[in-house]
């Protein structure tokens, strides 16, 4: 499967990784460095040039607590540097919204992707996304930023989270927008206790066996600090297994912020699997 965003190609026949290129300045990870302009460009370039086949370009964090940002913000953050690095990278750029005129911006902009985090339930982004006519990533949360990580209950994490999104699927289909343009994303650590996230983790081929393509986004996150115990900056071997465990089950794209680890931990997983069994 290759994917058409906005004339730039994202091949899904094999795993890719997506480069994390925060411009924020309170993302858990990285937030306040990728703000301005030059300095997104030369992190986009260094992602591409690490294997990244798409950098996702978000400007509102949304990690647990998260404030709202406002649409006129969103808009200033991303645009500008959505405007220079697509000028100089070839591969497609995505936009990291819920916002309906924050999509239209982006697109305008250069970006051919929607990764957004609320699965177009904001009011108007159904009907964005269907007029601008790009793949979009339809990612499962349950509650918002601000209160996510308060209370997460679920009596069947996997089948609950498969079915928020097919239902989500279907609703899109009725807006006009093409099954072959969704991907979706379980949405780790969004409204989920760690219990949940090793679930749908240990069980993601039942998502993937679903037909759509799957991403998937662990890089850095609270549930391995919370597991491990140990800080953001020492996350990236767990980062890694637990994109390698997500290809061996089918996942498709792998959103990062370590891309060249990244990449090669999901390169040589991709070689075991497509080994032939004699020989």
């Amino acid at each position: 499967m290759i994917l058409d965003c906005a004339g730039k190609p994202l091949d899904l026949t094999k795993p890719q990784v997506m480069g994390i290129l925060n411009v924020t300045p309170d993302s858990f990870s990285d937030g306040g460095q990728f703000i301005a302009p030059e300095a997104a460009l030369k992190q986009a370039q260094k992602m591409v040039a690490d294997g990244a086949a798409i950098i996702d370009v978000g400007g509102e964090s949304t990690r647990p607590g998260a404030a709202v940002v406002s649409v006129d913000e969103e808009i200033a953050r991303v645009v500008p540097v959505i405007e220079t690095i697509q000028a100089e990278i070839d591969i497609p750029i995505s936009i990291d919204t819920s916002k309906p005129d924050v999509m239209r911006a982006a697109v305008n902009a250069g970006a051919g992707f929607i990764n957004d985090v609320q699965a177009l339930r904001v009011d108007g982004a159904l009907q964005a996304a269907a007029e601008l006519d790009v793949p979009v990533c339809l990612m499962h949360a349950q509650g918002t930023p601000e209160n996510m990580q308060d209370n997460p209950q679920y009596d069947a994490v996997v089948a609950e989270v498969a079915q928020f999104l097919y239902e989500r699927v279907a609703e899109c289909k009725q807006a006009g927008i093409g099954r072959d343009k969704l991907i979706v994303d379980p949405g780790f650590g969004f409204g989920k206790r760690a219990s949940h996230n090793l679930r749908l983790m240990k069980h993601l081929r039942e998502l993937v066996e679903r037909g759509l393509p799957v991403l998937i986004g662990v890089s850095r996150k609270s549930m391995i600090g919370k597991l491990l115990n140990v800080s953001v900056d020492e996350r990236l071997a767990a980062s890694l297994a637990l994109s390698a465990l997500a290809v061996w089950q089918g996942a498709k794209i792998i959103r990062s912020h370590d891309v060249c680890e990244t990449v090669q931990a999901i390169m040589m997983c991709d070689h075991v699997m497509k080994v032939e069994d004699f020989g």
